[in-house]
């Protein structure tokens, strides 16, 4: 489980790559990035690739295709003759011949999902791409292109910050469909080292993510220091607790932690090992029994189901 990402501040190819390697060594087996993560500034596939070209048998890499650049910003365009063009970058920019799992990163309203899944389906035909997977999708949508193409995975955000998701686990169970959590750890709040907005780097999101916010920034470190009490209890960080709490929440789930760090790498790999009884689940849901404060975007960029 490791992710590309983007919108926390400058990165670090050294590092990052001797995160990859390091995940790899402690068992990690599925890294996640897209053709989003690091558009101008380098490109993160192309950073994974060089990362995992000893080893590349011995992984699952997934990317996504779906955004695009405009004059007005950030855009959405899952148009097919767009999907095969980003394909082919990514294949390029990851150096294999074949994705193992293609996401559309965001539904685009403009263009039939049954449309995508088709494309991804000829892709699949032709050994360009092995699995199709839908990122922030609803339930229609998931059953319509689950018919033209099986989806093999849901990437979406949840973590102990962010339980919505969870009205779509029984479609996803109904379909045999697994589930993969980005931004597992809260965005960074659950590792107990988040800062007020506007203390990071100009180019982070955290600045503008309401759960920054004062008011909800401040219920929010208060539930992460109650998490930090109870996972000292069990010799654990945090960060693992966190993890650790997902992961028991089905076997169908695979969290994708991101970070720059070996260290960190290792940190969130371990919460593997930790084993989270009824009493420890109980007091988790005491501290947040409905999520964190504030919503996970600002209210014009929260994704919208159907």
């Amino acid at each position: 489980m490791w992710a590309g990402a983007m919108g926390y501040g400058p990165g670090d190819e050294e590092a990052g790559i001797a995160a990859i390697r390091r995940a790899h060594d402690l068992g990690v087996t599925l890294f996640d990035t897209a053709e989003l993560y690091g558009w101008g500034t380098g490109n993160n596939e192309v950073l994974l690739g060089k990362a995992v070209r000893d080893f590349r048998d011995e992984v699952v890499l997934a990317t996504k295709f779906g955004f695009a650049q405009t004059e007005q910003g950030l855009g959405l365009n899952s148009r097919p003759d767009n999907i095969r063009t980003v394909t082919d970058n990514s294949l390029r920019h990851l150096g294999v011949d074949q994705i193992d799992v293609l996401y559309q990163h965001r539904v685009d309203p403009d263009v039939p999902i049954e449309d995508v899944a088709g494309t991804v389906k000829e892709l699949i035909d032709a050994g360009k791409v092995k699995y199709f997977g839908l990122s922030e999708a609803g339930p229609q949508t998931i059953r319509k292109a689950h018919a033209v193409q099986p989806v093999s995975g849901l990437q979406t955000e949840y973590s102990l910050f962010e339980r919505e998701v969870e009205q779509l686990f029984p479609v996803l169970k109904e379909l045999g469909i697994g589930f993969v959590p980005y931004s597992p750890l809260g965005r960074g709040f659950i590792t107990g080292t988040a800062k007020p907005a506007g203390q990071y780097d100009a180019t982070d999101m955290r600045n503008t993510d309401p759960r920054w916010q004062p008011g909800n920034f401040e219920k929010n470190v208060e539930a992460v220091a109650r998490l930090g009490d109870l996972a000292a209890t069990k010799g654990v960080t945090v960060s693992q607790l966190a993890l650790a709490w997902l992961l028991a929440q089905g076997e169908h789930i695979v969290p994708i932690p991101g970070t720059r760090s070996a260290a960190r790498m290792e940190e969130n790999a371990h919460a593997a090992d930790v084993t989270l009884t009824e009493a420890d689940l109980a007091a988790i849901h005491e501290i947040l029994p409905n999520g964190g404060f504030g919503a996970r975007y600002a209210e014009e960029h929260v994704p919208t189901w159907v």
